[in-house]
């Protein structure tokens, strides 16, 4: 079977090419910016890659379109398999259909913490001996690829509330019918679609009336968003974090602490990440590979040897002493954790925070608010605002001694940053998007400064 991708280079629908191909279909898609390191990872498969939405692309004949949520109506191929009623199907249908439908699903949601938490848990099941197959939203550092079949009845996926084509705007998890479900936190976030936050609790109750009885639904009982969500109505048993399941630390950075299940210590790990985020993140991940029979002391051993996500507090050099890592992070409460984790684990050093306000979300201005008490774990902030924006970040106040500055262009940030940089500073630059390669010019900079 041929099945032929529009909007190929996502994070989604690259893995979902993958795992068509390592299945023996023969997978072809198209999109408008085909560029790594998601072109390389499909060119590396052996999947043909073709730049826009050309019709022309009719001539291929496959025998399934598979629709990423980046094509809209008016997208001209779009509208000649439209024309000539020829089939098709969103992305997160044909996933289920085709690789969910007899597998155990573990499911990670949430606002926050879904790729290092997915990626969390596939490593505890593999460190086990299940093999399981996984989607991750990421590229994580223990695996040499985003997404894999695996060997066994248990696939681990990323779940994500973001809809699922322009013809099904339910949230892609409504279709993952999972028997394990974490879900981590609710905020509100991507208010491209959802209009508030009830909105998306209404598609998390319909993610939660998917769990069989027999499954097992983890949440934190301190997040009312999440709370309110479970009071709608849930049949499946639950397992909360900070009741059933919590954590205890032996570091206060966060490299090292105990999990506790009922009030008994159930396992240690010591471990490189820091941050209560990610604590958070690891704890779920041990209630929900005990839910398929790994014990959390085992659960435990494997994070000790957990290296971390792509992107995610991710070090990308060192120059002179100064460090520049690169995270993700584009919603306050993100920002919030990613700066206070790096405070934890190093109180003493100058941190500057390098932020690009990129996401649907951020553009709009909605949690212009919500940015000036995220940054305080930081000294200096560096704000990128391109001319465009559809709003001004001089909206966002200092707060207490972190210095704001507003820059219109990347090389602005680098001249500024690298002038007056020190010996120890942490530079965290945090975008959804490549921000320019920002991060290698900061680290060339800081090199030709120093000769």
């Amino acid at each position: 079977m041929h099945i032929h991708i529009l909007g190929v280079c996502g994070t989604f629908m690259g893995s979902l090419a993958q795992l068509a191909k390592e299945k023996g279909y023969v997978v072809t898609g198209c999109d408008r910016q085909v560029y790594p390191p998601m072109s390389t990872q499909l060119e590396q498969a052996g999947i043909s890659l073709i730049e826009g939405f050309d019709p022309g692309q009719l001539d291929l004949q496959p025998d399934l379109y598979v629709i990423g949520n980046v094509v809209s109506r008016g997208n001209p191929l779009m509208e000649a398999i439209l024309n000539r009623n020829l089939p098709y199907v969103s992305g997160p249908q044909w996933f289920a259909e085709h690789i969910l439908w007899d597998r155990w699903v573990l499911a990670v949601s949430g606002t926050h913490g879904k790729t290092t938490t997915t990626s969390m848990l596939t490593w505890i099941l593999h460190f086990a001996g299940y093999e399981p197959g996984y989607l991750i939203g990421g590229v994580p550092q223990n695996f040499p690829t985003s997404a894999a079949l695996g060997k066994s009845s248990f696939f681990v996926v990323e779940a994500d509330e973001y809809d699922s084509a322009f013809f099904d705007k339910r949230s892609k998890f409504i279709h993952y019918r999972p028997r394990t479900l974490i879900m981590n936190n609710l905020e509100y976030d991507h208010a491209d679609i959802f209009p508030n936050l009830q909105a998306i609790q209404t598609q998390f109750h319909h993610l939660v009336r998917t769990v069989p009885g027999e499954g097992l639904v983890i949440y934190p009982e301190q997040d009312q968003a999440l709370t309110e969500v479970i009071k709608k109505g849930c049949w499946t048993p639950v397992q909360t974090l900070g009741g059933d399941w919590a954590y205890q630390l032996l570091q206060e950075d966060g490299r090292k602490f105990v999990v506790q299940f009922q009030g008994e210590i159930v396992g240690e790990v010591s471990w490189e990440l820091s941050g209560l985020h990610n604590i958070h993140n690891a704890t779920a991940a041990v209630a929900a590979a005990r839910h398929v029979g790994v014990t959390p002391d085992v659960a435990c051993q494997a994070l000790t040897q957990f290296s971390g996500v792509k992107r995610r507090m991710e070090l990308v050099g060192e120059v002179n002493g100064v460090a520049v890592y690169d995270d993700f992070a584009h919603h306050p409460t993100a920002i919030q954790t990613t700066l206070e984790g790096a405070r934890a684990q190093h109180p003493a050093a100058k941190i500057t925070a390098i932020i690009e306000p990129r996401s649907n979300t951020m553009k709009l201005g909605v949690h212009r608010d919500s940015l000036k008490q995220a940054c305080q774990a930081a000294d200096r902030v560096f704000w990128f605002e391109p001319e465009n924006s559809g709003w001004s970040l001089t909206d966002v106040p200092a707060s207490g001694e972190t210095e704001h500055h507003i820059c219109h262009s990347t090389a602005e940030i680098i001249t500024k940053v690298v002038d007056s940089a020190v010996p120890g500073e942490r530079l965290v630059v945090m975008s959804n998007g490549s921000f320019d390669g920002i991060h290698k010019k900061l680290l060339a900079a800081l090199q030709a400064r120093n000769g």
